[in-house]
């Protein structure tokens, strides 16, 4: 005979997908805008990947044109510019891993280090300005400081020194735009590692303190443990988003620095595809790409999970 323990809490009873539909409808619109521009703008425009293994004509439509194949794919990858676009991409996604993934961590420590919290809202709000500019102006912000006439380049000329040619170096160009991008969205991406720090139990900092730790065994043995499954995620879609480093950041500066520097996988599909006409030659370079980062993203997910974490998924 089975007894109840008394002081056993009741299992609540499961709700019905009604009643949990009508709790939450509230949510459930405020999400629906977002869900609308997700499937419009990212699921919709799958459908035309067919045009990849087509001879797409848009005066025929997608059902009329002539099935090729994987015909655009061998003329891909018998192109010299594709396979330079594709090692530009890779070299200039691994320069920003290196150099800008850290720098909205080290930020994001600095930030939480600030005691004044004044200071530290004004500090987050300048740092978070500039992402709302678009790259075009923040592309002529740089030109002003850095530019052939720019201030930095005139200071030089007063001073008797030879002016520096840094917008239009093919040589530094990778420099150049991971300058760009840690000025321009370091700051926002900080976020995700600001709102890590504040799940950290500061009862550990205090413990920690009261066991003679100074300031950075406390960062070495607290913060950055409590921040290493995010780091782990953010790591991860960095790396399924390598190959998409910028197309409007590259390609308002492509004209400046010549093609060879400045061409990346996202350039290539535009200029060699879209605005010759030639569509479906375009869209075998974008699937390519698609696949290539999908195949990123998934191993960078087994390593997350090899290291004991969980990544994006679970096991």
């Amino acid at each position: 005979m089975s007894t109840v323990r008394p002081d056993s809490a009741p299992v609540p009873a499961r709700l019905s997908r009604r009643v949990r539909l009508r709790r939450d409808r509230t949510l459930l619109l405020m999400t629906l805008p977002a869900i609308v521009l997700l499937l419009v703008f990212n699921y919709l425009p799958l459908f035309g990947v067919v045009t990849a293994f087509q001879d797409y004509d848009p005066l025929v439509g997608v059902w009329h044109s002539e099935w090729v194949g994987f015909d655009q794919f061998q003329q891909l990858f018998g192109d010299p510019l594709f396979w330079g676009a594709m090692k530009n991409t890779l070299y200039l996604s691994l320069v920003q891993l290196i150099l800008f993934f850290p720098v909205p961590i080290a930020l994001a420590l600095l930030l939480n280090s600030v005691l004044s919290e004044r200071l530290r809202n004004f500090v987050q709000s300048v740092l978070y300005l500039p992402h709302f500019f678009s790259w075009v102006l923040a592309i002529t912000i740089f030109q002003q400081m850095l530019g052939g006439a720019g201030i930095l380049n005139q200071f030089l000329r007063q001073h008797d020194f030879s002016p520096w040619n840094i917008m239009t170096n093919p040589d530094t160009f990778a420099l150049l735009i991971t300058s760009q991008a840690i000025w321009k969205e370091a700051g926002w991406g900080i976020i995700v590692f600001l709102a890590a720090l504040s799940a950290i139990n500061s009862e550990l900092y205090e413990a920690a303190a009261a066991d003679g730790a100074g300031r950075l065994r406390r960062m070495w043995h607290i913060t950055l443990p409590g921040l290493r499954g995010v780091i782990v995620l953010m790591l991860v879609l960095r790396l399924g988003n390598a190959l998409s480093v910028g197309f409007e950041q590259f390609l308002i500066q492509r004209d400046a620095v010549g093609h060879d520097a400045a061409d990346v996988l996202d350039t290539f599909s535009f200029y060699y595809g879209i605005t010759t006409g030639n569509y479906s030659y375009g869209a075998a370079a974008g699937l390519f790409k698609g696949v290539i980062s999908l195949l990123l993203i998934w191993g960078a997910n087994r390593l997350a999970h090899a290291f004991g974490e969980d990544g994006l998924y679970r096991k």
